[in-house]
């Protein structure tokens, strides 16, 4: 696993020098989304890191098909290559994604990428917020198109779950459920048809991997908060969110912390849409 967070000063030395020290030609992606606001290319023309591609979560990053799917499915790897190649990338770049909310976002392009094949993708921990504190300037409107790439994907490298395989994951292994404990609990659920958990998942709330600047915790503390939860060395666990992009982050604390993290794409918005499948409510897994 090649680096996974990268600091603003540093990604300003590999601007400034097209390249990274430890890595290859550098290429930045802006993945702003967020539930009341999916679209984040008005703020991304209002000011965005130089040279960096817009993501379009909801296009580049997921598919739209039956509810039973899940609200953002993997999309098609022709999808996915498509859009990598029109923000320029090529096999041998240093991609680094960044979004304006502590990285919840962002981190679905890091996993996604990750998992197509992509070896080297960072997140710029803090996210916008830590570039802008450092004092470096943002630029304006639509960045330059580049020239098109020619990465090739295919997803495998990274592990994830199946809606088949996530009750015998649960029951037998760590599922952690990434969204806010009141979802969780089953006390509110304002997007998917029924509240409450997974049955045997665990509540994990992703806000709890970041601290007051929005960085990422120390591999450590990660690694003993989820010790906490029940991680074990060497242990796979499970992750899953409402739609499959919180999960994403949580895979990364995971990775910090040293675990081996399989998401679950299609998270509670798929299993909550099959009638068949248990819920749980209340604090306690099952």
């Amino acid at each position: 696993m090649t680096e996974i967070l990268v600091s603003a000063a540093v990604l300003r030395t590999a601007l400034d020098a097209g390249t990274f020290a430890d890595g290859g030609p550098v290429r930045v992606l802006d993945v702003r989304w967020r539930l009341d606001r999916p679209d984040g290319r008005p703020a991304y023309r209002a000011g965005h890191i130089p040279g960096a591609q817009y993501v379009d979560l909801d296009h580049d990053l997921a598919a739209h098909g039956a509810p039973t799917e899940g609200r953002h499915p993997l999309p098609p790897i022709e999808t996915l290559q498509d859009a990598a190649r029109r923000w320029g990338i090529d096999p041998a770049d240093t991609v680094v994604v960044y979004d304006d909310l502590n990285n919840l976002s962002s981190a679905r392009a890091w996993w996604l990428l990750r998992h197509a094949g992509l070896a080297d993708v960072r997140l710029l921990d803090g996210s916008l917020r830590a570039w802008t504190d450092a004092g470096f300037a943002l630029e304006h409107g639509d960045a330059e198109t580049p020239a098109p790439g020619s990465v090739e994907l295919t997803y495998g490298s990274l592990p994830a779950l199946e809606l088949d395989a996530v009750a015998g994951f649960a029951a037998s292994g760590l599922l952690l459920d990434a969204r806010a404990g009141e979802r969780y609990r089953g006390e509110v659920e304002p997007i998917d048809p029924r509240a409450g958990h997974i049955p045997g998942a665990v509540s994990a709330p992703t806000t709890e991997n970041v601290g007051e600047d929005g960085r990422f915790r120390s591999p450590d503390d990660l690694r003993a908060r989820f010790r906490l939860l029940g991680a074990e060395d060497g242990m796979d666990v499970g992750v899953y969110c409402g739609s499959g992009v919180t999960a994403a982050h949580q895979a990364v604390a995971l990775t910090l912390a040293g675990f081996r993290p399989r998401v679950f794409a299609g998270s509670w918005s798929q299993w909550s849409n099959h009638p068949d499948l248990p819920v749980a409510t209340g604090p306690d897994p099952r």
